[in-house]
């Protein structure tokens, strides 16, 4: 969306209420609010793991409470991702060789799809008219439940699989396959969807989906993601821990040239705007919450010295707890762009991205997993889904939260200190057989959590009016 003027902007409109949110777990945005498509994604990247923390962190005790999914359930899940491991390691060893950028993923699109389409699933590719999306689908039975995984596969650049994108994409079939081995031998009705996301590294693939229907006739969702030396996580070891929301916002002040020595007082100087601005926001951040979070670049201020600059631009990043969070801190930046036009008698125009939002996992479902990976592989998590110590980033399965109940649990693979995600040394470790090894025990107990849902009506009842009370007054 692209805002003129210097006063009095809303830049954000009401998707929707929080009564619609917890009535539809899909909800129709609004025609006027800017829409996710794809962007550029080597200028932006508001990953979870884009801002590293090494601070070592009180951990809560871990879970321990007991899974309600049958032994013999968790059993076949267990054994069917073992029995599949080395043709998925084969894949994500591929992928992780091969990085690709986001919405350009066609090898690791066509490799995924290919081992699905040869299990017998079902596999729309270029979902929704992206070339590197995917949709493949398990039916049982007649009615129940829907229950999907999400794989991310895209790469950062000139670092490749930094954020261990390799080991998600096959965590996602892993799950896939589990619950079609249960589902199969203990008759579970309902229905097992996997959906290959590209471009979570700044081109928002997941909110892109959700914006075209993507995610239309699922009830609930998951995946897990690897991290290496973040918020205390131990190697095979996982937590459940929240995200910020993210906005990126484009700021471009319009001036008037003029000679700068020969007749500067014709001239209206746009980079003295850019200059008030960048300081006024310096200042504001002393009354900001820790875990708000602005900053900016400067990206053009002129072109020469002896010109006053009649254009100028900055990008800023605006995070915090909530996108309702984002929305008040934005009202607060925007008032340093807006004083500083006026001080300078430039004109401003701004343009807003689609808003990243927070992680809002779900209880019931951070409860199962944790129980599931105990009983199943002996790994503990530590559940602390108000601890923001190092919530310093964001990731586009936000927005899938926002519409219906999911869960992100992060689980730890081995990394050198402070060379954890989206560090070259961090690519290096994603191809390693601990790695793999540990994407598949979690995945499964992922895996275990979607089987409960489908099988136990009391726990997905559990898990949706969780997630509905949770989404009171969050809704964007």
């Amino acid at each position: 969306m692209t805002v003129h003027g210097c006063f009095n902007v809303n830049l954000f409109r009401r998707r929707n209420t929080a009564a619609a949110a917890a009535a539809d777990p899909n909800p129709v945005r609004d025609a006027k609010t800017p829409s996710a498509e794809p962007r550029d994604v080597e200028a932006y990247y508001p990953c979870a793991w884009s801002s590293r923390s090494t601070k070592a962190v009180d951990q809560p005790p871990p879970y321990s409470g007991a899974s309600g999914l049958p032994k013999e359930i968790g059993e076949t899940i267990k054994a069917t991702v073992l029995e599949y491991s080395d043709k998925l390691t084969e894949i994500s060893r591929w992928i992780w060789q091969h990085p690709e950028l986001g919405y350009a993923e066609v090898g690791a699109h066509k490799r995924l799809t290919d081992l699905l389409e040869s299990e017998g699933f079902e596999v729309e590719r270029g979902y929704k008219d992206l070339p590197t999306a995917f949709r493949a689908v398990y039916k049982h039975g007649s009615g129940g439940r829907t229950f999907a995984f999400c794989s991310e596969y895209d790469a950062l650049p000139g670092i490749g699989h930094a954020c261990g994108h390799n080991l998600i994409a096959v965590a996602g079939v892993a799950g896939l396959l589990g619950m079609r081995a249960a589902m199969r031998k203990y008759g579970m009705d309902g229905t097992a969807v996997l959906i290959g996301t590209p471009a979570e590294e700044g081109g928002m693939g997941k909110a892109v989906l959700l914006d075209r229907g993507g995610f239309l006739g699922i009830d609930a969702c998951m995946m897990v993601h690897p991290v290496g030396d973040y918020a205390g996580v131990a190697p095979g070891t996982a937590c459940v821990i929240p995200t910020l929301a993210v906005v990126e916002l484009g700021i471009e002040f319009f001036g008037r040239p003029a000679h700068a020595g020969v007749a500067p007082w014709e001239g209206v100087n746009a980079l003295d705007a850019v200059h008030l601005a960048y300081g006024s926001i310096s200042a504001l951040r002393q009354q900001l919450h820790p875990t708000d979070k602005v900053h900016g670049i400067i990206t053009h201020g002129g072109k020469a010295p002896n010109i006053i600059p009649d254009y100028a631009a900055m990008k800023y990043f605006i995070r915090a707890k909530t996108a309702n969070d984002v929305e008040a801190l934005v009202a607060k930046v925007q008032a340093c762009f807006d004083g500083a036009a006026t001080a300078t008698e430039c004109k401003v125009k701004y343009d807003v991205a689609p808003m990243t939002y927070d992680l809002r996992n779900n209880g019931p479902f951070c409860d199962e997993f944790a129980a599931a990976v105990s009983a199943l592989w002996n790994r503990r998590t530590w559940i602390a889904l108000d601890n923001w110590d190092n919530a310093g980033g964001s990731t586009d399965f936000g927005n899938v939260c926002y519409a219906m109940p999911a869960c992100h649990p992060q689980f730890g693979i081995p990394a050198e200190p402070g060379r954890g995600n989206h560090t070259p040394q961090f690519t290096e470790k994603c191809g390693t057989a601990k790695a793999h090894e540990y994407t598949f025990e979690f995945a499964a107990g992922m895996c275990a959590v979607g089987a409960q849902f489908l099988a136990n009506k009391d726990f997905a009842d559990k898990a949706i009016k969780w997630w509905k009370e949770d989404m009171k007054g969050a809704a964007v």
